[in-house]
């Protein structure tokens, strides 16, 4: 028997969302049926039973409400939420929960989403309430939208003229990540009739300046290209009332703290302020503290500690640098054809080289900070569409590219620190899924032994014993590199000499390039120099909203 239906709601444009039982299902229905006529049939979906009628189009689940029948402290158990803050609201468990109007429901539903990821569920009530909020979230845990959607609910409730400048702005560390963010707000946003403009360097300035003057809502920005437009300006930061930073910590990694401050000092005391980072360093929590008021802090897993995601199987291979070519060769012939891999390396001249001499038998591609806006746009073409299915990239790709179906990450070179580490192979792995990451191992990676061994046991991976004596002796292996395996089809690793030319010092050249991907200087607009004085200092007066600006100079850490 078909469980009966407790709850109907009619989203509009044949859109209906139904409670049985205990599920929440959406089902597209082309006209008005006789739900109980005579050619209506059981079907079994398990654990469901629904009744199917002639007509019917689509049907996906929303969302188990067996999360809902949870109590809040339950669900945050389940899920690892932590949160910190006064009065927090309790998740939501489910999309009808959110009471997100209709037709924001209705492209929910066409996305085939089934229900909100925890940094969503605990996000939403949050923002809601027009309140600042800190989340701290691995990649690939849908916060684009943890902050979206409730962008649009503002975006509906303060009316603003959008020729006037935009109301909504995100800051993102890379032109990748902000296209990608771009392209979420125009998909979700389309039956709401909201505009969003995308502005990166490494593209003409016109074509977004006309954008602007034809009027937008929401603005994804970089802030280099950001501020050479507010230097012109073309723009006006007066109206903004939602900000949010995206991968805070990836920004000020690359030096983007003093733009960020002075973008910040053209926006209105008088807003609310979002920030999305992966991981929660001093200098992180220093911003966060100068631009945010009475913040709830949401985090996903344990933020004490990086740690990498565990459904990704990590394999960690000591070798020599004239096997690390023949190893890559064996794994990508291990892998389903077609299947999707990202192989990173430290310098551009080693991607263009792997990639060049892997094109031939495995349809290679390279992206890195050398290749124009064009080839890059043509080759992440070319990988998502799978007609290039191996990726050779520097790190401009290691954090906010969002394909989902990436089954292995290898590191060719090991990179700079191990949070760059868990970065890379968070590519993989992604919204539930299950990956694989490769990662050679060399002598002159030893001094990042010991934080990776952390890593891998918190992951409950297996540790190398070649890693492990590295980490023991507190150096290298003295020359002599070894074969390891960590399961089936897995021989040995490690990783040759590299070269770190093209990666800049924190506080290194000043002229800015956003072209250039391949170093943490890149982007930097006179980082060698003196900080931005305009620091925020906030103070509230009850409201939430008071923002009292520290008018003296400070310095940072």
């Amino acid at each position: 028997m078909p469980q009966r239906i407790l709850l109907f709601q009619n989203l509009g444009k044949g859109w209906l969302m139904v409670r049985l039982g205990t599920y929440t299902i959406g089902i597209k229905i082309p006209m008005l049926l006789n739900m109980s006529g005579p050619q209506c049939q059981t079907v079994q979906l398990k654990p469901l039973s629904l009744l199917w009628c002639p007509g019917v189009i689509a049907a996906g689940l929303l969302g188990s409400s067996a999360g809902s029948a949870l109590s809040p402290d339950a669900y945050r158990r389940q899920h690892e939420i932590t949160v910190t803050g006064d009065s927090v609201p309790p998740p939501f468990t489910s999309f009808e929960d959110t009471g997100f109007p209709s037709e924001l429901l209705r492209e929910v539903l066409a996305a085939g989403f089934t229900s909100p990821t925890p940094i969503q569920a605990q996000s939403w009530p949050v923002a809601l309430q027009s309140r600042d909020i800190v989340a701290i979230a691995k990649t690939g845990s849908g916060k684009t939208l943890g902050y979206l959607l409730p962008g649009f609910i503002h975006l509906q409730r303060v009316q603003r003229n959008r020729h006037m400048g935009p109301t909504v702005l995100v800051l993102s560390p890379t032109r990748e990540l902000a296209t990608q963010i771009q392209a979420e707000a125009v998909k979700f946003g389309r039956s709401s009739k909201i505009q969003c403009t995308c502005l990166y360097g490494g593209a003409p300035k016109g074509p977004q300046l006309r954008e602007l003057e034809r009027g937008t809502d929401i603005v994804v920005a970089t802030p280099g290209r950001l501020n050479d437009i507010l230097e012109m300006r073309k723009i006006s930061l007066s109206q903004i009332s939602y900000l949010v930073l995206d991968e805070a910590d990836r920004m000020l990694d690359m030096g983007f703290e003093p733009q960020i401050r002075k973008i910040v000092k053209e926006v209105p005391a008088r807003r609310q302020t979002l920030m999305y980072t992966a991981t929660w360093p001093k200098e992180v929590r220093k911003i966060a503290a100068d631009l945010l008021v009475n913040p709830v802090q949401v985090n996903i897993g344990n933020v004490n500690e990086l740690v990498a995601n565990k459904s990704i199987t990590q394999f960690v291979e000591v070798l020599a640098p004239t096997e690390k070519h023949r190893r890559v060769e064996q794994i990508l012939r291990s892998q389903e054809q077609r299947a999707k891999v990202i192989i990173f390396c430290s310098t551009k001249r080693m991607c263009d080289q792997l990639a060049r001499n892997l094109t031939r038998q495995f349809s290679a591609a390279a992206i890195h900070g050398d290749k124009s806006q064009g080839e890059r746009d043509y080759v992440l073409n070319q990988f998502r569409t799978g007609r290039s299915p191996v990726l050779v990239a520097t790190d401009v790709a290691a954090r906010g590219l969002d394909i989902k179906d990436i089954r292995v990450v290898i590191n060719y070179d090991f990179p700079t620190g191990v949070e760059d580490y868990v970065h890379r192979i968070g590519r993989t792995g992604r919204a539930g899924a299950t990956g694989e990451a490769y990662t050679f191992f060399g002598d002159q990676d030893a001094k990042h032994a010991s934080d990776l061994i952390k890593l891998l046991k918190g992951a409950n991976q297996l540790v190398p014993t070649e890693l492990q004596g590295m980490a023991a002796r507190g150096g290298g292996m003295g020359g002599k590199f070894k074969r390891w395996g960590s399961g089936p089809g897995s021989g040995f690793g490690g990783r040759g000499g590299r070269s770190d030319s093209n990666f800049g010092g924190r506080g290194g050249r000043g002229g800015r390039s956003e072209s250039s991907f391949g170093g943490r200087s890149s982007w930097n607009s006179g980082r060698g120099g003196g900080r931005d004085s305009n620091r925020g200092g906030y103070g509230n007066n009850g409201s939430g909203w008071s923002r009292a600006r520290s008018r003296s100079p400070e310095r940072f850490n």
